[in-house]
């Protein structure tokens, strides 16, 4: 069947631009199609303590559609953001997520947004996978107002509480026990709900996160620790960081499963169990397989500890967006055209998103030290000199 065209795009798509006026008549309708189509993951799943959940994903037209139309989005976001630091609209530290996405869509498919997350500086993709918008990505990369952050926090620090996103954290792990004691809290509320915890494969060695996992485990957290395992901890390859590199087998007493983390179906099944064994028994590890395009950052060429060969074979054999697409195309949901249709709207998307976020202004300096301290304060700012005083605080 072809793609239907009964009505607009999901909530979650319709939501990545919602501030622009434009949005509605830009976009090609999402199929709304739910009959039942049954996919094999790419690979088996791999336990650690457990039994592992079937290969075999249930999923439907309107899904398949919305995870290209959501990973195509995301891709584009984080190419602009290259060009847009490149062109020095973007300072600091910027770390990009193509090659990724489907470890983002994947884990939303599974859960809600009264469930949490919180991840490390990483952090583009799931900030639009809770709901944020691409004027809040493209305005707080570049300092200005309209951002997630309000312009303060940069690529690092995206935050959405109202959609249980607690960021963005710039130290190497650091997140892991925050993200255990929003479990914590999430017990203590008897809420029914779980933490997904996020890290890198570099962050795979901190001891806080063996701490953090070592009380969860003792008091049953319903805390779901994610390595999204790039191979690659900055220009380190795992071989050399890691004695044991089987990630998921580190929690020992916690229960692990191993995850292609470039297939968004295995991915969206992964956590879905992981949700139901951590509201029953507490804490499990997910090390999902994945892969990043670029560098470590933007800083980092990514050319200079893994060969270009290895990127592209990576990009040809195992790239998410191009196995969603062959899916879609296999059971006839969409057509080649139509799929490049879509590709050719996330793009116009993107370029209004920045355009817009340009336009905004940057954060008053009266604003520099809100959110720090309590109000009414009194805090004054001065000049280099320490005489002359440039600003009130409140």
């Amino acid at each position: 069947m072809a793609l239907s065209y009964l009505r607009s795009s999901s909530s979650r798509s319709a939501n990545f631009l919602k501030p622009l006026s434009s949005a509605a008549s830009l976009r090609r309708p999402i199929s709304t199609d739910t009959t039942p189509i049954t996919v094999e993951t790419s690979v088996p799943f791999t336990s650690h303590q457990c039994e592992a959940p079937s290969r075999s994903v249930e999923t439907n037209p309107s899904e398949l559609l919305t995870f290209f139309r959501d990973m195509a989005l995301m891709r584009r976001m984080e190419i602009a953001a290259d060009s847009l630091y490149k062109a020095k609209l973007i300072r600091g530290f910027c770390h990009l997520y193509d090659g990724q996405e489907a470890v983002a869509v994947g884990m939303e498919a599974a859960i809600t947004k009264k469930d949490c997350i919180i991840t490390a500086y990483r952090d583009h993709c799931i900030f639009i996978g809770r709901g944020g918008t691409l004027l809040e990505v493209f305005a707080e990369l570049m300092g200005r107002q309209a951002g997630c952050s309000k312009g303060k926090g940069g690529s690092m620090h995206f935050y959405k509480k109202d959609s249980n996103f607690y960021g963005g954290h710039g130290i190497v792990g650091a997140q892991v026990p925050l993200g255990c004691g929003l479990a914590f809290a999430q017990k203590y509320s008897k809420d029914e709900t779980v933490t997904f915890a996020l890290y890198g494969d570099g962050a795979a060695n901190q001891g806080q996160l063996f701490e953090a996992l070592n009380i969860s485990a003792l008091w049953d957290l319903p805390a779901i620790l994610v390595c999204e395992n790039n191979h690659y901890g900055m220009g380190t390859a795992e071989w050399r960081a890691a004695k044991s590199p089987a990630y998921y087998k580190r929690g020992d007493y916690v229960p692990g499963l191993k995850v292609d983390g470039m297939d968004a179906l295995a991915v969206k099944q992964a956590c879905k169990f992981a949700k139901e064994h951590a509201l029953k028994n507490g804490p499990i590890i997910l090390e999902m397989d994945t892969y990043r395009y670029h560098g470590h950052s933007m800083s980092d060429p990514g050319s200079t500890y893994r060969t270009r060969d290895e990127i592209s074979g990576v990009r040809q054999e195992r790239d998410p967006i191009e196995r969603v697409r062959k899916l879609i195309l296999s059971h006839d949901l969409a057509t080649e055209k139509e799929l490049k249709d879509i590709e050719k709207e996330v793009r116009k998307e993107v370029d209004d998103a920045i355009a817009q976020a340009k336009e905004s202004p940057m954060p008053e300096p009266s604003e520099l030290f809100s959110n720090v301290y309590a109000k009414s304060l009194g805090v004054e700012s001065f000049g280099a000199d320490r005489k002359e005083v440039r600003a009130t605080l409140a």
